[in-house]
Order: structure tokens, then C-alpha cells, then sequence
């Protein structure tokens, strides 16, 4: 099994940022999301993360809830989520989860982080669950031999980047702005600054999210981070395509400018 650690070793050891591809389960379809992800990857993602559809999301922009939406409508559960990162990680990617805390609490922290990991998941990143309520989750993903990932903001103080970042195992994530996913014409400025400060309270990687959307914006962020994680860019192709098969065809072309601007760094 690939883990976070092997990735990042990887890439620092060829000079170059990881790219990370997001995409939920359950969309365009509960097969469709797998052989999707498996088109990143071959494409040059290094990381997959499998939303699990949340109805009541917190960070998610417009294009990333349509998405969500349809996974939900299509009838996809937490059982279909543990399926789609077994598909996924057999290609060879690491492969994270990312949610919302209550469908872990629901299922059962001890469950979830066992079950993920039998499913060849590595880890979950978890945007709404705060480093003081995260300790039953960190002691059951460590016994399951899992990583957690947690978000820094640009409105973060030292204190609270201090905080999050050790409750951190796999990487830390670096949310270029605040407010909502989406790509976007520029990457925040202020991101290269939150990459920096987060640095001087951990030796992890900083992977940043929210707002990459083209080959060149990615190249940008490799400049300066660990990782480069797009989302909303990937799924406005899919939700533009025609069909499942036109959709994979458009993220792999994106993927293959996103891999090659987070190698231009080299």
C-alpha cells in the first residue's frame, strides 16, 4: 500500500510538489467515481480523496454540492464511500477520505477508521472537526494505523496553526482563503504566507487547496508548497461532459497540465 509518506519522500526526492485530486463517491456514478479516479491517476495524481456526500456541507462551494447532490440522489452510503477507496487504492494512489465529522460519529469512530483502513484507505481529512474535540479520533485512527489531516486558514494565529498542526500525521492542509471550494481566476496571495507559517511549527508536508484550477496555478503553488490539491476543477469537467467516458477523458487532460506544472519546479 502506497502511504502519504512514500508520496511526499517521492516527490521531495524528484523536486517537484504532489498533485492531489479530489473527487466524492457516488459521482458521476458509484462505479463512475471509481474509474474516474483511476484516470487521475493516470494521469499524475499521487493522492485521491474520496468525499463522502455530506448534506449539510460546510466548505463546499456550488460545483462541489452539485456534485454531492447527485451522489446523494444516486443513493450513495458510507458503505459505497469504503468501496470506492477500495477501487482507488488499488491503482497504486494513496488514498484519503475526506469528511464531515458527524457521518464518523454516526458510523462509529473505532468502526470508521477500521473499516477505511481494511479498505486500503490512508488517512481522512476532517474540515469541520477542531483539534480540542479531536483526540477520540486521533487515538482511534492511530490504533487503525491511519493519518490525519486538519485545515489552517489564513486567518489562523500561531497558536491555532501550532494546534492543528500537531494533531496532524499524514499533512497538513492549507486552505489558500476563507470561504468556500472552488477554482478560481488567481491563487490567493495569501497562501505562500500561510505555507511559511505553518512551516515554522512543523516538518510535515503543506499541501494547498481551494481556488487551483489550471496547470499554470499549479505550478505556481509548487513554487512554494509540499502539494497542490485540486477539486472543483476536476468535477466542473465531469458535470460539463456529455457521458462518463468524455468526462474522464477532460480530467485526464487537466490532470496531465496539473502534473506537469507541479513538475516544473524540477
Amino acid at each position: 500500500m502506497t502511504t502519504l509518506q512514500t508520496v511526499f519522500a517521492t516527490a521531495k526526492a524528484e523536486n517537484r510538489a504532489a498533485l492531489v485530486g479530489y473527487l466524492p463517491a457516488g459521482f458521476p456514478s458509484k462505479e463512475g467515481a471509481v474509474t474516474a479516479a483511476a484516470a487521475l491517476v493516470e494521469a499524475g495524481c499521487d493522492v485521491i480523496e474520496i468525499g463522502l456526500p455530506y448534506s449539510d456541507p460546510l466548505m463546499d462551494g456550488p460545483t462541489i454540492q452539485d456534485a454531492v447532490h447527485r451522489s446523494l440522489v444516486n443513493g450513495t452510503r458510507i458503505a459505497d464511500v469504503l468501496r470506492t477507496v477500495e477501487g482507488v487504492a488499488a491503482t497504486g494512489a494513496a488514498t484519503l477520505v475526506m469528511t464531515y465529522w458527524n457521518p464518523i460519529d454516526r458510523y462509529g469512530a473505532e468502526r470508521f477508521a477500521r473499516d477505511l483502513a481494511g479498505a486500503g484507505g490512508v488517512g481522512t481529512i476532517t474540515p469541520d472537526l477542531t483539534p480540542e474535540e479531536s483526540e477520540p479520533w486521533r487515538a482511534a485512527s492511530a490504533a487503525a494505523g491511519i493519518d490525519t489531516v486538519f485545515l489552517v486558514a489564513p486567518s489562523s494565529t500561531e497558536a491555532r496553526i501550532k494546534a492543528v498542526v500537531d494533531c496532524c500525521t499524514g499533512f497538513v492542509y492549507a486552505a489558500s482563503l476563507m470561504g468556500v471550494t472552488g477554482a478560481r481566476e488567481t491563487v490567493n496571495v495569501a497562501a505562500e504566507d500561510l505555507v511559511k507559517r505553518t512551516r515554522a511549527h512543523t516538518a510535515l508536508p503543506v499541501c494547498v487547496g481551494l481556488g487551483v484550477g489550471t496547470g499554470k496555478q499549479a505550478a505556481e503553488v509548487a513554487g512554494y508548497a509540499d502539494g497542490v490539491i485540486v477539486g472543483s476543477a476536476f468535477i466542473r469537467r465531469m458535470l460539463d461532459a456529455p457521458d462518463e467516458a468524455a468526462g474522464r477523458e477532460s480530467i485526464g487532460v487537466l490532470a496531465r497540465e496539473m502534473a506537469a506544472g507541479v513538475r516544473s519546479r524540477a
